[in-house]
């Protein structure tokens, strides 16, 4: 059985997705590699299949009509092996021997019987605009190299979030999930790391820059131009999360997740906000409405939990042309501090 079954979603990715795939490969027969070809129209297909030619044993192609990244994660899950399985944007890639790390720890574990449900690992934002970093660390929430549990957990704050990047879930735990990712919508990710923590019980943080994403290309969903247009994506994917998760099934959770859980939905909501509000025009406001009244209707408790947290509260109580000047800059200010661009 493969240790690690890594995802790699890539549409006309031609020109830089062999950086990512050579790191994977570096795990060896460790691990799986799923390229999964979502309807390219340029070379990726060509060199995906090269690739399995050449490792038959580690790398398998799926070649689909398109789907967007949500439809590439749910193939990949669906016909991994691995007994953990990790997506891979097909732009960034992963540190060597931070992957070697992760393998000998999920070995180790195994050997002795407890595999925790998720790893926990670093994520480094690589610039390309002026070759620095930035790297996201978790060790304030979490013991390093100890098992652990939600109780465990410290707060969370501010912006800080568990994202795509940083986690390692077991396999079977996503499927007993039952994640499966809407198609054609960007900002998915955000369903990815939040759905599924419930049915995660134990917990393993590796303190290693693990994850390398690069920022830099024009076309990428963070760009902020690019998610003041998207923001009807973004509205579905926060009523995905705020509909599969209810009020009282979250305040059933053990401590730890329950307060994680709301923060992540609160900061979920700002960024939703943010890029609704940065324009105004009558369909804007009107998706403004609709969105929080869909709430409401689904779940009046959670609209209330939601609503009043202190840093949503903060926007929804300014005029709307205030409301977006707010976002909008204090957006810039977080991509400036994290070197977002």
């Amino acid at each position: 059985m493969k240790i690690l079954t890594f995802a790699v979603p890539c549409y006309n990715s031609e020109h830089y997705m062999k950086k990512c795939v050579d790191s994977l490969l570096k795990g060896g027969e460790d691990v799986e590699i799923v390229i999964v070809n979502d309807g390219s129209k340029d070379d990726t297909l060509k060199i995906a299949r090269e690739y399995e030619a050449n490792y038959p044993d580690i790398v398998r192609v799926v070649d689909k009509e398109n789907g967007g990244h949500g439809s590439g994660v749910n193939m990949g899950l669906k016909l991994a092996r691995g007994l953990y399985y990790k997506v891979v944007d097909s732009d960034d890639w992963v540190d060597e021997r931070a992957l070697r790390t992760l393998l000998g720890a999920i070995r180790t574990h195994s050997a002795s019987k407890s595999l925790p449900d998720l790893y926990i690992v670093n994520y480094v934002y690589e610039h390309a605009a002026d070759n620095t970093s930035h790297v996201n660390r978790y060790g304030r929430q979490l013991s390093t190299g100890k098992l652990t549990d939600w109780k465990k957990v410290k707060r969370f704050h501010y912006a800080h979030m568990l994202l795509m990047h940083s986690l390692v879930y077991k396999t079977d735990v996503l499927r007993k999930s039952g994640l499966v990712l809407p198609e054609h919508t960007f900002y998915v990710d955000d369903i990815f790391s939040y759905v599924p923590l419930p049915y995660v019980n134990t917990i393993f943080y590796l303190d290693i820059d693990f994850y390398r994403y690069f920022i830099g290309r024009a076309d990428q969903s963070v760009n902020i131009s690019n998610m003041v247009l998207r923001y009807k994506q973004m509205v579905r994917v926060m009523l995905e999360m705020t509909d599969r998760w209810t009020y009282r099934e979250i305040k059933d959770q053990t401590r730890g997740l329950r307060r994680y859980m709301y923060h992540a939905l609160a900061n979920y909501m700002m960024t939703t906000q943010l890029f609704i509000c940065a324009e105004d025009t009558r369909e804007r406001r009107e998706i403004y409405r609709d969105m929080w009244a869909h709430i409401k209707a689904k779940d009046a408790a959670l609209c209330r939990k939601l609503r009043y947290r202190t840093y949503v509260l903060s926007a929804t109580l300014l005029p709307w042309k205030l409301r977006g000047i707010y976002l909008v800059n204090g957006y810039r200010m977080l991509c400036r501090r994290m070197k977002l661009g």
